[in-house]
């Protein structure tokens, strides 16, 4: 049986290797690219087409589930399996609700990240034990979080990247060098943000970004 084919993104150095290491040295599993944010995990995961993409939800530039959704959209063969140290179930639920075929805490065992791998690969779903499915089971009657998902998944891509972005505390002139566009569109699709998720400031946005997981309160 081929290996299967893994590409890794965290943008934690020191876990990205960890995890580097510990698949170059596992004959199942072959390790064909790494990534230490969102936007590169997305490119090489179309140019790569691994098997299993191993990755993280908060990352910078990209965060892990916008990656995951665009993946999944564009090469719905690929098997994303999330790896975070968050086991709340705002978290697990928006993983899979962008179409993440598993979700392993970092505090597993090496083993268990393997057998996520190995059981999505094969088209399965796979949770960490240690996740409650009382907890998620839970979570789906969160109107108001429910609600806030279902706003932000009624955003454009691009306003998706843009509150992403906002939230990490760019400014507007680094906002529209990395997008590739002019300051004063990044204001107009700022504006356009802010009214879709009746949101006045900044810091509402970076609030609303935080309660989703799409960034992490330590950045």
């Amino acid at each position: 049986m081929a290996a299967i084919r893994v590409l890794i993104a965290d943008d934690h150095t020191i876990v990205r290797e960890g995890l580097v290491s510990l698949l170059q040295s596992d004959s199942d599993l072959d390790l064909v690219g790494q990534a230490q944010d969102g936007r590169e995990a997305l490119r090489l995961a179309l140019e790569l087409e691994p098997d299993v993409v191993v990755m993280d939800i908060s990352m910078p530039v990209l965060n892990g589930l916008e990656a995951a959704r665009q993946i999944r959209a564009q090469k719905p063969q690929i098997k994303i399996v999330v790896l975070s140290i968050h086991n709340e179930a705002s978290y697990v639920s928006s993983a899979l609700r962008v179409g993440a075929n598993g979700y392993v805490l970092k505090s597993a065992a090496y083993e268990e990240l393997k057998q996520a791998i190995q059981t999505t690969a094969r088209g399965e779903t796979y949770l960490s034990p240690s996740i409650s499915t009382m907890v998620v089971e839970g979570y789906v009657t969160n109107v108001v979080v429910r609600e806030k998902e279902m706003a932000y998944e009624s955003l454009t891509p691009r306003q998706r990247e843009l509150l992403q972005l906002i939230a990490e505390g760019r400014t507007r002139r680094e906002i529209a060098k990395m997008l590739g566009i002019s300051p004063k569109t990044v204001s107009r699709h700022r504006e356009d943000l802010m009214h879709n998720l009746n949101i006045n400031d900044d810091a509402g946005l970076v609030r609303f970004a935080v309660d989703l997981g799409i960034v992490d309160v330590s950045f």
